[in-house]
């Protein structure tokens, strides 16, 4: 314990139970280095800043600001309400600490005789803080001794640059970059007298009234020999106060939705700078470009939007635009880049690969596009084109390239449910984690909801011809390794039939917004009642995917993929192209031949048509009959279709005929177990409720359709209903 009762040794005690002398000072170096900001900086890959966003919550502190970048206005105010003869003293300002003494003994209130220095070392030293009480007078020794020697290392400019950055200002507020920036909007050299003044006067009594603050600003511009309106600073003083909560700063705010997911994947430090994947100025133009769209839509009960860009060959995120902003929309915060919305027609290329590689189907191959009621567990499912029309045969180029919705029900007909779930799942559709059959037949049509993100990157890995890989997310890290998830040739077939206007004029025209200059393949798609739309397509380098809709779930009005997603993709992506190489038509890779195709009856025009090898002349010499180029499949019954027993007709002449179209050997399943061969079969119909399957000589499932027979109950099995 000290001993403080002698006074020849009582400042040297107070000076070694203050732990003053035994403290080393640090240099100025020293404390600007340690400076640390509660933010993490997000930089873009050129190592502009691109977002802050706060990490620490304890104290709000930004950036070191230097004296040279601090108002002038600023410092002279500091010096005239703190310490006026800064320039003067050596640490301790004598003349003030004995006014200060004398005005004590009369019980005077004066200025404290603390000057900034004084204050620096007690902001440097935790030993020195003052207590809620104050300090008591071996702190203020201690204080006084640190001072000097301040003084004796640091220069005077040094001292008022350390300073204001480390004193507390109002509330969690620490230094003057975070107290421009939030109060005032703005930089610390851009302080006017005014707002100097206020910044100022928060040093002596940061959490005080408005009004108080207000009133000893307008002292400090009066002691500055300024004629004040002390009303009108006292209304800018509250203006100011009230903008002190605010969660944001002014700067760097360009990608705050990739922020906050980067920052939920990794740990980063507070004060910390990391290099981002994302291009900067993309990133401006893609949220110009998508604000101005929606702000053209919102008349039509349209609020939100999101855009990701992806860089095909290195997996880097390049924009990720994740909201419209809070000017446009009521739920800024969600990030539509990741949240789950339904997928509409975007799925459907999957579908038709999954097809193509299990030599399902060509893309000349013939699907009938009339309607079609479709039994399931909810009932029947009639599903309707965008068009609200029907084609009749169309081609699975067709098919896909205008985005008929009754040929892609056929189409998962004979792949089934749940091989496609599988095989978004392995793409990287996270959010389907139910089994196929509980999504059923809409999962053609795109009745699951995904994420844009993982969408993007699906529809990448078609870009890549079937080499998929995760994203980048920071230049530091190393290159994502690539695997094939789907084949090469029937992946290059999918990008041809997404890249051919021709194809797709029966629903969008030759000329809309999915036609670009250059070679891009490219997907629309909208959701049950207009609630989402969606435009995915990628060129040689780049993909673009843009989801337009409202938060809520709300419908839009009248608004699909056409009007309301296509032209930010287009916007977009032609940005992209200007100062990047020609984007020209991929290679074919080995697995492919190309053979003319000749349709009867006008059905198409003949094309060229790209074919996986060892199935073109097989599906060539199918095209010459108007029924026999239709997908291998149930051609009866028709899914859905309900049979009569009359039980005034023997049983025995009771038979339904089970035919096959496209197959010449073929299996046909009832409920699980087999009941026969053959292209066609005739059957003994059972009462019930039945599942037929059609299934190849490889065994594989081509169609499953469902059916119901009803009537009498028969009093005898008849000996072909499968045990």
């Amino acid at each position: 314990m000290c001993n403080k009762t002698y006074w020849p040794s009582l400042l040297l005690a107070g000076l070694l139970c203050s732990g003053s002398l035994s403290a080393a000072i640090p240099s100025f170096q020293q404390v600007k280095a340690g400076w640390r900001s509660s933010d993490v900086m997000i930089l873009d890959r050129q190592g502009q800043p691109l977002q802050r966003l706060r990490v620490d919550k304890q104290a709000r502190r930004l950036d070191w600001v230097t004296l040279s970048e601090t108002s002038p206005a600023l410092r002279q105010a500091l010096i005239i309400s703190e310490d006026k003869r800064f320039y003067q003293h050596s640490g301790v300002d004598w003349s003030a600490v004995a006014a200060s003494a004398w005005a004590n003994v009369w019980n005077t209130r004066t200025r404290g005789a603390s000057t900034l220095t004084m204050q620096l070392a007690g902001l440097l030293d935790a030993d020195l803080k003052a207590e809620k009480q104050g300090r008591n007078v071996w702190q203020k020794m201690g204080q006084s001794w640190s001072a000097s020697q301040l003084e004796r290392s640091w220069s005077k400019a040094d001292i008022l640059e350390a300073y204001l950055n480390l004193v507390s200002f109002r509330g969690e507020l620490v230094g003057l970059s975070a107290l421009a920036s939030t109060l005032f909007a703005k930089q610390p050299s851009g302080l006017n007298l005014n707002e100097s003044a206020i910044a100022v006067a928060l040093i002596r009594a940061p959490n005080v009234s408005p009004d108080k603050v207000g009133s000893r600003a307008c002292r400090i511009l009066q002691d500055l020999g300024k004629t004040v309106n002390c009303a009108s600073l006292a209304i800018e003083t509250r203006q100011a106060l009230l903008r002190s909560s605010a969660a944001n700063p002014l700067q760097q705010n360009l990608a705050p939705h990739f922020a906050q997911k980067l920052l939920q994947r990794q740990k980063i430090a507070a004060g910390s700078q990391v290099r981002s994947t994302l291009d900067s100025r993309l990133q401006g133009y893609a949220t110009a470009v998508l604000k101005r769209q929606l702000a053209a839509l919102s008349a039509r009960n349209v609020q939100d939007g999101a855009l990701v860009v992806l860089d095909n060959a290195s997996g880097d995120i390049l924009a990720w635009v994740g909201s419209s902003g809070a000017q446009l929309s009521s739920a800024a915060q969600v990030d539509g880049v990741t949240a789950l919305r339904q997928a509409g027609s975007t799925l459907k290329p999957f579908l038709y690969q999954l097809a193509l590689q299990r030599h399902y189907l060509s893309a000349a191959s013939l699907l009938d596009d009339r309607s079609l009621d479709v039994q399931t567990g909810a009932g029947l499912y009639a599903p309707q084109n965008y068009a609200k029309d029907f084609k009749g045969l169309v081609s699975m180029r067709t098919a896909l390239a205008a985005s008929l919705n009754v040929p892609a029900v056929r189409t998962i007909e004979m792949v089934s449910p749940n091989a496609l779930r599988d095989r978004l799942y392995q793409l990287g559709l996270s959010s389907l984690q139910q089994q196929g059959d509980y999504y059923g037949f809409s999962l053609a049509l795109g009745g699951a909801e995904v994420r844009l993100l993982e969408l993007a990157n699906a529809y990448r890995t078609l870009a890549n011809l079937g080499q998929a890989s995760s994203l980048r997310w920071l230049l530091s890290q190393a290159k994502p390794k690539s695997q094939r998830v789907l084949d090469a040739a029937s992946s290059f077939i999918i990008s041809d039939i997404l890249s051919d206007r021709t194809a797709r004029a029966r629903t969008f025209g030759l000329e809309s917004t999915l036609a670009t200059r250059y070679w891009s393949a490219v997907k629309t798609g909208t959701s049950k009642d207009m609630r989402d739309n969606w435009t995915v397509g990628f060129s040689r380098q780049y993909t673009v995917a843009v989801w337009v809709g409202n938060a809520s779930g709300e419908p839009m009005w009248d608004v699909s993929g056409m009007h309301g997603a296509a032209p930010i993709w287009q916007n977009v992506l032609d940005h992209l192209q200007q100062n990047t190489a020609a984007s020209l038509p991929p290679s074919a890779p080995a697995g492919l031949v190309r053979q003319r195709v000749r349709y009867q009856d006008d059905i198409e025009a003949s094309r060229q048509e790209w074919f996986l090898a060892g199935t073109a002349r097989e599906l060539i010499t199918a095209a010459s009959s108007r029924s026999a180029e239709q997908a291998p499949g149930i051609a009866s019954p028709v899914s859905g279709s309900i049979f009569a027993l009359d039980p005034d007709i023997p049983l025995a002449n009771q038979r339904l005929l089970l035919r096959a179209r496209g197959l010449k050997q073929a299996s046909w399943w009832l409920n699980g177990k087999l009941l026969g061969k053959g292209a066609t079969f005739s059957w003994f119909p059972w009462p019930g409720r039945h599942q037929l399957q059609l299934r190849d000589q490889r065994g594989q499932t081509i169609e499953v359709v469902k059916f119901e027979v009803r009537g009498a109950v028969v009093k005898d099995k008849p000996s072909l209903m499968p045990r």
